[in-house]
């Protein structure tokens, strides 16, 4: 098992052109804005209306064939802590132990309009598509985990019980997308805590509501312009940062990363060959060990 000189040495040259062609490209000053796809889709959280029911987390475990997390009740109920390889979907309970003021806050993937995950991602296991969906194929996936160290709300997940482990995270329920149906957490909700649409209906919708009842809610559309917008838009009556919503700027996490990028590479070729070399040897062991583990099932 393992790669031969000749491929690592062709994978280098490769990863090497292709290093020198980026870089020596004009890289522009000034990010543009990002702007949301014409297909764009999202949902719309609003924390005033959720009752903490969670019939939207086993409606995200029935529509993605996740077990549901049953270790902290004993294999009873489902009840995890946090997003996990077994939970797309949460619901958190916030409580000011001062005021007695309550909250739930549903956690999902954000699906950022320029996510960082997908910048991070060395051989584009994950990408931004159809509808703006940033989606997973586990096919591409080496397990480097960038996703995880880039992603500014800490979302994808890794299957650590696993043998050939991969990135869990919500993808808006894409097969259901494909059928012309809405994500199971939308379509279980009873109270319309979380709705499902095309992302500029549903921001004009969190504005009106704004405008209808500023005595219910935070003057704040989280997610507008949060690391320059995502399709997950929230509403509160608590701040966002006490229902643990990180505090960003409007500034894209990969425009960060590309600008300090540019500034320590400038007229030197950064180490992507290596990354492209390391990625061609973890594929190539991947391959070899999951064809030996399926011929070891059929003997």
């Amino acid at each position: 098992m393992g790669i031969s000189r000749r491929s690592a040495l062709k994978a280098m040259a490769v990863a090497t052109a292709t290093t020198v062609a980026t870089t020596l490209k004009p890289q522009p000053t000034q990010a543009a804005a990002v702007v949301a796809r014409p297909d764009a889709v999202g949902m719309l959280y609003d924390a005033t209306r959720c009752i903490g029911c969670k019939a939207c987390m086993s409606a995200c475990n029935k529509a993605n064939n996740l077990p549901p997390d049953t270790t902290l009740s004993g294999g009873l109920w489902q009840m995890p802590l946090d997003l996990n390889e077994r939970t797309k979907n949460i619901i958190k309970l916030y409580k000011d132990p001062a005021t007695g003021t309550r909250s739930f806050v549903k956690r999902q993937c954000m699906h950022c309009l320029d996510p960082a995950c997908v910048s991070a991602c060395m051989l584009g296991a994950l990408k931004k598509g159809q509808f703006g969906v940033v989606s997973y194929d586990p096919d591409l996936c080496i397990g480097c985990r960038y996703c995880q160290m880039s992603c500014p709300f800490n979302i994808p997940k890794f299957e650590w019980s696993k043998v050939f482990p991969k990135i869990v995270k919500c993808e808006f329920c894409k097969e259901r997308l494909a059928q012309g149906q809405q994500p199971g957490c939308c379509e279980a909700c009873p109270t319309g805590a979380v709705i499902f649409g095309k992302y500029t209906d549903l921001l004009a919708d969190a504005h009106a509501r704004l405008a209808q009842h500023p005595e219910r809610y935070v003057p704040t559309i989280y997610g507008e312009s949060e690391v320059g917008g995502t399709q997950v838009l929230y509403l509160s009556h608590v701040d966002f940062a006490k229902l643990g919503l990180p505090t960003y700027s409007s500034e894209p996490v990969p425009t960060a990363v590309r600008q300090v990028f540019q500034e320590i590479y400038q007229g030197i070729i950064p180490p992507l060959a290596l990354y492209a070399l390391l990625a061609a040897v973890l594929m190539r062991s991947r391959r070899e060990l999951t064809g030996e583990a399926h011929d070891r099932e059929e003997q």
